[in-house]
C-alpha cells in the first residue's frame, strides 16, 4: 500500500549494528569467545523497536553475523521453527552467546524441544551435546517426571571431568540442579562434585555464587530454607 512503513531492511539493520560496534565491547567479548562489539542493551532496544518479526529474524540469522543473529533471536517467534531448522541452527551457532540465546530464547520455547534434547545430548559435537544438557537441566528444574536422574548422575560422574569446557559447564549445571531440586539425590550430587572438583577455582565476582557444584548446591538450598 502507498505510504506503508515496511520497516528497515536487513542491509539497513546490519549497517546500524556496525555503527554500534564498540572496540572496547568487542575486546571484552573476545575473551569469552564472542566476536561482536554491540552493547546488549542497545541490541535489546532495537529489538523492542522492531517487535516480533519472524521472517526478518530468519533473514538476519542467514547473514551469519553474530550481532545480527543475537537480534534475530530477540525478534523471532520460537514456536514457528521446525525441528530440523533448529538442529541446523545449533550446529551453526559457534559463538557462546549465540549458542546460549538460541537454546534459551528459541529452543526451550519450541514444541520440538524434547525431541531435540534427546537428539543432542549424546551428539559427538561437544557444543551440540552441551545444548542437550542445557535442555536436560531445564527439565530437571521444571519437569523432572520421566527423567532417570540417577543415570544422569552416572554419566556426569564418568564423563564431566574430561569433557570440553562448554559441555563440562552444562553437565556441571545439571549436577548442581539435581542437587538443588532433589533432596534424595543431594548427597550423591555433593559427593560427585567434591570428588571431581570441576570449576573449583573458577573466578567468581563478589556477591556471586561459585559454579563449583557443592558450593552452588549448598548456597541455593540454604537460601530456600
Amino acid at each position: 500500500m502507498p505510504g506503508q512503513d515496511i520497516g528497515p531492511t536487513v542491509t539497513e539493520l546490519l549497517a546500524e549494528l556496525l555503527s554500534l560496534d564498540d572496540p572496547k565491547f568487542r575486546q571484552v567479548n573476545a575473551k569469552h569467545g564472542d566476536d561482536h562489539g554491540v552493547n546488549l542493551s542497545a541490541l535489546r532496544a532495537i529489538a523492542r523497536r522492531l517487535k516480533t518479526q519472524h521472517e526478518l529474524a530468519r533473514a538476519l540469522w542467514a547473514t551469519e553475523d553474530t550481532a545480527a543473529r543475537l537480534l534475530a533471536l530477540l525478534i523471532c517467534r520460537p514456536k514457528l521453527y521446525e525441528r530440523d531448522e533448529l538442529d541446523s541452527m545449533i550446529r551453526d551457532a559457534r559463538t557462546p552467546k549465540v549458542h546460549d540465546w538460541l537454546v534459551n530464547y528459541a529452543v526451550k520455547k519450541n514444541p520440538h524441544s524434547e525431541e531435540l534434547r534427546l537428539l543432542w545430548i549424546d551428539d559427538p559435537d561437544a557444543a551440540v551435546a552441551s545444548a542437550g544438557w542445557a535442555l536436560t537441566t531445564n527439565r530437571v528444574a521444571k519437569r523432572p517426571d520421566g527423567l532417570d536422574l540417577s543415570s544422569l548422575l552416572d554419566v556426569i560422574e564418568s564423563d564431566m571431568k574430561d569433557a570440553p569446557d562448554r559441555l563440562q559447564w552444562a553437565m556441571n549445571h545439571c549436577l548442581a540442579q539435581i542437587g538443588i531440586e532433589h533432596a534424595d539425590l543431594r548427597a550423591r550430587a555433593l559427593d560427585i562434585g567434591e570428588r571431581l572438583r570441576v570449576l573449583e577455582d573458577y573466578p567468581t565476582p563478589p556477591n556471586c555464587t561459585s559454579p563449583f557444584a557443592p558450593t552452588w548446591i549448598n548456597e541455593m538450598v540454604s537460601r530456600r530454607s
